[in-house]
């Protein structure tokens, strides 16, 4: 799993991090702890447990229904966006099928972004500027509008 991170975050930069995952069922609990360990320092206001399920489902989903004819990556990023945090996730694929469901009781599949619709302030799909599909959430009021992010060193 290739990685990176914003090490000092500014208006110019409001990436705090990203990553870079294989289309692989053991990518979803990796990008759970690198998510954890990376947005851990800046120490959020909102549910980073919250976070962490919602960005199990938007992996799974890229990875169930990403499609490309060469080898292709699910991308994770997150932002600081003024007070909120916004995080995105990227993968090959027409943005038109991102859809809510309604499933039955009895269905396996189908309820990861009724799960996010749910739990997030926002969410959106489209045209990822990757390529391909972004579905994003956001959560609101995750800072104080007066907090300052110094250098976070790893």
């Amino acid at each position: 799993m290739a990685y990176s991170i914003d090490r000092y975050p500014s208006a110019d930069s409001p990436r705090l991090g990203a990553m870079t995952l294989h289309p692989v069922a053991e990518s979803v609990p990796r990008a759970r702890r690198w998510f954890r360990k990376f947005i851990a320092p800046y120490n959020p206001a909102c549910s980073i447990d919250d976070c962490v399920l919602m960005i199990s489902e938007l992996v799974t989903n890229a990875i169930l229904y990403g499609r490309a004819d060469e080898t292709w990556m699910v991308r994770v990023a997150w932002y600081r966006v003024e007070t909120s945090l916004r995080v995105e996730v990227h993968n090959p694929g027409f943005p038109a099928s991102v859809r809510l469901r309604q499933p039955d009781a009895g269905d396996a599949h189908g309820r990861g972004l009724l799960l996010v619709d749910s739990i997030a302030d926002s969410w959106h799909s489209g045209p990822s500027r990757f390529g391909g599909t972004v579905v994003s959430f956001t959560m609101a009021d995750a800072w104080s509008p007066d907090e300052v992010f110094g250098p976070v060193l790893f």
